[in-house]
């Protein structure tokens, strides 16, 4: 078995986590820096993304499709010609923030007629009619699975016309386009290798958002990671909403579609990915319980640029409330998961997702919630109280019947009992050393550089006279319940 860090590390969503944060994954809106282009380009794009990796990385995409019609990104949206919110609908929270954020746009459009706002993404289906017709906060309105007829749209939009398409696809993944990479530290990307979901969990709007589940041909994936690896990145994070069902000729039932082609598992292309760079760190998101395989857990342990880091969303500790919401397992299988784990890869790290107040979530079934995490022991947690979403099994079939007091004070126990957790872990690295990509300048210090160890914990530690996209050794002085604190040894 490989040696992979000197310790287990810990970190929380936020020192101080919001309750019923929408933005799962550095969610906040992202102004993204300008792109260098062809010297026809004569308009300017502002993008702001919100929720998941995925949105980023689908920013990329459409900044890419953007660019090829004589586009660049600013950062000021108030020189852009074009406005365009990549949008989440994970949690209510979320959609009244972007609709606060359009309003905010549509009083520069009055005083320049000729600005283009649209609405791309999660709440492209759902809300076309209130923000197109009824509140007129949009000009188009584009889904995830119609990027490429962005140029079309707002074409239609310049003749004087409101756009939108929302249709899904089956096939599209965008494969055969190279994403401009709009993350300005040129240390970490992501590449999507599906689209797309099939489990239907009963909370959960991405199938009625994103469509089908469809993955990527590993060649063009491999293509991706190579041209990331030449550019000098020094990490690359494998997206997809459930990356451990991701197969390449092969359905649902193991058989091979095409026998002249060969087939890929997710361990599989894990490995091919690992082989691109052995220095260049491998991380995925997201894995899902009932699917994530020993393979899997053997592949990460074979391959050292592999990163010692899973999410594995749990939801609830309490099977009768899994079962509500259509997981697919029970709380035992799931600690068998995390078993297999910590057998194969003992220094693993394990973040999750946490709902509060589902469905008939009864004081029980809350409490078994919390036992599990005291069993686990979770290294990071995303955390949430439960949202209704509409056209979701739950919302048409189940009475969201837990009071919202109940569900926010269940809430800030999960939070309480996380933050313990983290704290032990971290103090228990102190006087430990710990391998960290040097990502960014850490935003409370021009003084201190940012970034992660291998176990995807936060680190921050003075320059010296280190450089950024390289990896340094530091020794761990003092930390706090989100953070490591050290210095270059």
């Amino acid at each position: 078995m490989k040696n992979r860090g000197l310790n287990t590390t810990i970190v929380l969503e936020k020192e101080n986590p919001q309750i019923n944060n929408p933005n799962k994954y550095n969610g906040e809106a992202l102004d993204h820096p300008l792109i260098s282009a062809p010297n026809t380009i004569t308009k300017k794009l502002y993008l702001e993304s919100y929720g998941c990796q995925m949105n980023f990385s689908d920013s990329e995409i459409v900044a890419s499709i953007l660019n090829e019609q004589g586009f660049i990104t600013t950062k000021n949206f108030q020189e852009s010609d074009l406005i365009l919110l990549n949008t989440c609908s994970i949690r209510e929270k979320a959609e009244i923030t972007v609709r606060t954020r359009l309003k905010s746009f549509n009083k520069l459009k009055r005083k320049n007629p000729k600005l283009i706002i649209g609405l791309l993404g999660c709440m492209a289906e759902r809300m076309k009619e209130t923000l197109l017709e009824e509140e007129k906060l949009v000009d188009l309105v584009v889904g995830p699975d119609a990027y490429r007829d962005l140029p079309n749209l707002i074409q239609e939009v310049e003749g004087g016309q409101k756009s939108v398409n929302v249709l899904l696809s089956r096939e599209e993944t965008y494969a055969d386009i190279s994403p401009v990479r709009l993350d300005s530290n040129g240390v970490s990307g992501f590449i999507s290798i599906m689209r797309g979901c099939d489990n239907m969990c009963s909370f959960c709007v991405v199938p009625f958002t994103r469509g089908r589940e469809r993955s990527r041909s590993p060649l063009t994936i491999i293509a991706e990671a190579k041209e990331l690896y030449k550019n000098g990145y020094k990490e690359v994070t494998l997206l997809g909403q459930n990356v451990d069902s991701y197969r390449w000729n092969i359905n649902k039932k193991g058989t091979v579609i095409d026998p002249n082609i060969p087939t890929t598992n997710f361990a599989q292309l894990l490995a091919m990915v690992a082989q691109v760079g052995n220095d260049m760190r491998i991380r995925f998101s997201t894995s899902h319980p009932k699917d994530m395989t020993d393979e899997v857990i053997h592949t990460m342990n074979k391959y050292e640029n592999i990163c010692n880091y899973v999410h594995l969303p749990v939801q609830s500790g309490s099977s009768k409330i899994l079962k509500k919401m259509n997981r697919g397992y029970t709380k035992e299988w799931y600690l068998d998961r995390i078993k297999s784990i910590r057998n194969i890869i003992p220094d693993c790290a394990i973040s999750t997702d946490i709902i509060t107040g589902f469905c008939d979530e009864s004081e029980e079934d809350f409490n078994e919630t919390l036992n599990l995490m005291k069993e686990v022991k979770f290294d990071f947690a995303y955390m949430f109280f439960y949202s209704e979403r509409p056209k979701t099994l739950a919302e048409r079939k189940y009475e969201d019947n837990v009071p919202e007091d109940t569900k926010r004070a269940r809430l800030q126990k999960v939070i309480d009992l996380q933050r313990k957790h983290a704290t032990e872990s971290n103090e228990a690295c102190i006087g430990k050393t710990v391998k960290v990509l040097i990502e960014s300048t850490s935003k409370k210090s021009n003084l201190d550089f940012s970034g992660r160890n291998d176990e995807n914990c936060k680190v921050v530690f003075p320059k010296e006279n280190a450089v950024k996209g390289t990896f340094v050794n530091v020794l761990i002085e003092k930390c706090t319940s989100a953070t490591l604190i050290g210095k270059i040894v």
